[in-house]
């Protein structure tokens, strides 16, 4: 894979290329452009004077005999240029190329200049011919003929213009050549800092960031990092909060336990009333420690990246059922009415045993944090594509601070009230976990003192 210079350097070199292509093409227009003003200009002037040398004659015969025709014949061959004398007939009596002596001409210029008697200039783009004709007076001021002369500009072409040419791309090159190496040095300079960086974060530095400046490319990656680094230091400081809180949530009751024990063993004759009351202390906490142990594993097996899922297409409506008649017994203690409400059969792609799970905690939590003759409304509704099923309850609700937070690992909006309800923490957090697994959401609305609604979309169809 090519490096990150070689690609720049293969495209300065084709916006180079692109360049100079320009550059010539624009050059070679206006120099040329520029070449043919300047030798119609000269062509104009030397036609007007070698016009002028026949004034002093009565015919061309005349003006032959004085020598004017060996005149303009020498400073054809000195100028490379093509004299021809036209009289009025129309035929040429004189032709420094020595070419179309005597033969008549049929030109729109030669006829244009004769028949009104002003000087005509034409360029012949195709073949990069000058032309100009200009009218012959002579002593009386009558019109003899015609005085043509046409110069080829083709080799004028080959050594002025591409001369001209070859020092600008010259200059461009060098230009160009600069700038490359300039912006390399500055890219260049960017891009060993931002290495410099990942190495230092590479070798343990990991509060290090790329500076978000520079080249677009170079800011994308600065951004990436940084987002990727960040995450990083998050979900890090998320393991260490999770074991610290691991190990406090299972010292808890142990702890608890060895003081029970402890008391037991340092008084004499201990009522057997007392000792039932230890000992039923110690079971609670026992089975506590073992529903964070339940819990932990829960969580981790559905942290798994190849989690199991055992879906299958189950009846919604007869599994919530199901589970809102084992929690009834506890909705009864509290005297919390429990209903149920479905507007729809719906029949969904599922893993039966983990959503289960997802409806005892919510309709639990609802009941547990509940008022007294409170109450849990549970609802059943779908679409074409997704059911959902809203868990609401009327009882103490959750503070607008901890909603974001009510999803996290051993998080707990009252610590002392959940140690009293025997919450571990966890339970929102499978929760959320089991819903992800099902390609699905899960969203909270709570207000403090009215009640809480979580409300859960699941896709019909499983998709793996």
């Amino acid at each position: 894979m090519k490096s990150t210079k070689t690609w720049i350097f293969i495209f300065f070199v084709g916006l180079l290329a692109a360049v100079m292509i320009i550059v010539e093409n624009v050059s070679y227009y206006f120099f040329q452009k520029n070449l043919i003003e300047i030798e119609m200009a000269q062509l104009q002037t030397s036609a007007a004077v070698m016009s002028g040398e026949f004034s002093s004659y009565a015919s061309f015969s005349e003006a032959e005999k004085n020598g004017v025709y060996e005149r303009m014949r020498r400073y054809s061959a000195m100028n490379s240029v093509r004299i021809r004398v036209i009289d009025e007939r129309f035929v040429i009596v004189s032709d420094s190329y020595l070419v179309e002596y005597g033969r008549n001409i049929i030109n729109s210029n030669v006829i244009n200049s004769f028949t009104t008697g002003k000087s005509i200039s034409f360029y012949d783009r195709k073949n990069t011919n000058i032309e100009v004709a200009v009218p012959i007076n002579g002593t009386d001021g009558s019109i003899l003929g015609v005085l043509v002369v046409s110069k080829d500009l083709d080799e004028v072409y080959k050594n002025s213009v591409n001369d001209n040419i070859f020092t600008v791309m010259v200059a461009v090159i060098a230009v160009a050549v600069i700038l490359v190496l300039l912006f390399e040095r500055g890219i260049g300079k960017s891009y060993r800092k931002a290495y410099k960086i990942v190495e230092d974060v590479a070798n343990g530095h990991t509060d290090k960031r790329i500076p978000v400046k520079g080249s677009y490319e170079l800011r994308q990656f600065a951004k990436d990092f940084n987002n990727i680094m960040d995450r990083a230091g998050m979900l890090d400081e998320s393991r260490q909060e999770f074991v610290s809180n691991v190990s406090h949530e299972l010292k808890t009751p142990i702890t608890s336990i060895k003081v029970l024990a402890d008391s037991l063993n340092m008084q004499d004759d201990v009522p057997i009333e007392l000792y039932k009351e230890f000992m039923q202390d110690i079971t609670n906490e026992i089975d506590r420690e073992s529903k964070i142990i339940e819990d932990l594993l829960s969580l981790v097996k559905m942290d798994k990246s190849a989690a199991v899922m055992n879906i299958s297409s189950v009846n919604v409506n007869e599994m919530l059922e199901i589970v809102l008649k084992r929690l009834k017994p506890i909705a009864q203690k509290k005297n919390v009415e429990l209903l149920f409400e479905s507007f729809r059969p719906v029949v969904a792609e599922i893993d039966e045993v983990k959503f289960t799970l997802v409806i005892s905690n919510l309709v639990e939590n609802a009941i547990k944090y509940n008022v007294s003759d409170g109450w849990v409304h549970v609802s059943l509704n779908a679409d074409y594509q997704y059911f959902y099923v809203r868990v609401e309850d009327s009882g103490i609700g959750i503070p607008k601070e901890s909603q974001d937070l009510v999803f996290d690992r051993f998080y707990r909006v009252d610590k002392a009230r959940s140690r009293q309800t025997g919450g571990t923490g966890l339970g929102l957090a499978i929760v959320q976990n089991i819903v992800l697994l099902h390609h699905g959401t899960i969203k909270l609305h709570s207000e403090e003192g009215t009640g809480t609604t979580f409300t859960v979309r699941i896709p019909l169809n499983y998709v793996g």
